[in-house]
């Protein structure tokens, strides 16, 4: 197992530097300084890694505004590249709890990785075109469809994992080859200056990252998250399976809490663009351009089968795992 663990862990940078929000908005303060319900009035300190991308941008709304602190949670959000080196920190009780991919998670299972999802994440918008992930090239690319990418080095922020998983569903379903695709791993912050200097030829991105890019040109060839399946589920809260059964209690509140900021989230796109601003370092003036995901509370069953069987297919692990185990 410490073997196991190790090697995800290499598998990611060192954690980037926490980004905290404050309760100054208009009713926040109060609702931070409300007694904690479900909690027997006592606070409970946890850390919860995140990825610092558009998809986390509920759970700091709901930081800032008390829906974790009303119930009796002190939130500290701890950004990191990926779910490969939160799937870890989870496990080894860095975090007490971690958004990771589906892909991740499903990874994790098969490798008898103690891991239980506890709460929707981030799903597609569906709409092809319109999504806030996509495989982009620079502007003067002859890069035009998917099935071009054959031959071609993408970018992913992890390997083996649902960006080269989902970006060979793209590419078959535009009738290539994907085994012809080379994967390399690069953080999303840095894709738009690899792409730029012509380091690699297509980079699977998602928000802030993909309007950074397309901002200066680049071209969105494909929406890979849509060429899975129909409102894809990508990611979801998750804590180790040991905590999950030593703190019930802290569990559902986490839960109540992060479905109240999705809801919130989903209902109030101009409080995620100003959130966005104050753990990325995207230009305020291209905030209004970010394609926003959707949050539905409750994830999506189906689309987490189809993305079990991808990577099934791709030998990201031999059979697939026990979902109804590993699924809130």
């Amino acid at each position: 197992m410490r073997r196991l663990l190790a090697g995800l862990a290499l598998a990611a940078l060192t954690a980037v530097a926490g980004a905290a929000c404050s309760d100054s908005e208009s009713g926040s303060s109060s609702d931070a300084a409300a007694k904690p319900s479900g909690s027997g009035g006592k606070t409970t300190a946890v850390k919860v890694g995140v990825i610092p991308i558009v998809d986390v941008a509920p759970i700091y709304l709901g930081k800032e505004k008390g829906f974790y602190s009303k119930r009796g949670l002190d939130l500290t959000l701890v950004p990191a590249q990926g779910g490969a080196a939160i799937v870890p920190g989870v496990v080894s009780g860095e975090f007490q709890f971690g958004f990771s991919n589906v892909t991740s998670l499903i990874i994790a299972q098969s490798k008898k990785i103690p891991v239980k999802a506890v709460a929707n994440g981030v799903a597609s918008t569906g709409k092809d075109g319109a999504d806030f992930g996509g495989i982009t090239v620079p502007k003067d690319s002859s890069v035009k469809t998917a099935k071009d990418l054959e031959g071609k080095k993408v970018a992913v922020n992890t390997l083996k994992n649902i960006g080269d998983t989902s970006v060979k569903a793209s590419v078959r379903k535009a009738g290539g080859d994907p085994s012809k695709v080379e994967f390399v791993e690069l953080p999303f912050d840095q894709m738009g200056a690899a792409l730029e200097g012509g380091r690699i030829d297509a980079a699977w991105v998602v928000e802030p990252g993909l309007t950074s890019i397309t901002s200066k040109g680049g071209r969105v060839i494909a929406s890979n998250y849509v060429d899975v399946a129909p409102d894809l589920t990508v990611a979801l809260y998750f804590t180790s399976a040991s905590y999950a059964a030593e703190h019930a209690d802290v569990v559902e509140q986490f839960a109540a809490a992060t479905k109240e900021s999705l809801a919130y989230a989903q209902s109030n796109p101009d409080e995620v663009r100003r959130i966005v601003t104050t753990y990325t370092e995207i230009p305020g003036a291209l905030i209004e351009k970010l394609t926003l995901p959707a949050w539905p509370q409750e994830p999506n069953r189906a689309s987490i089968d189809t993305l079990a069987e991808l990577g099934r297919g791709d030998g990201l692990f031999p059979e697939v795992p026990d979902l109804d185990e590993l699924l809130p």
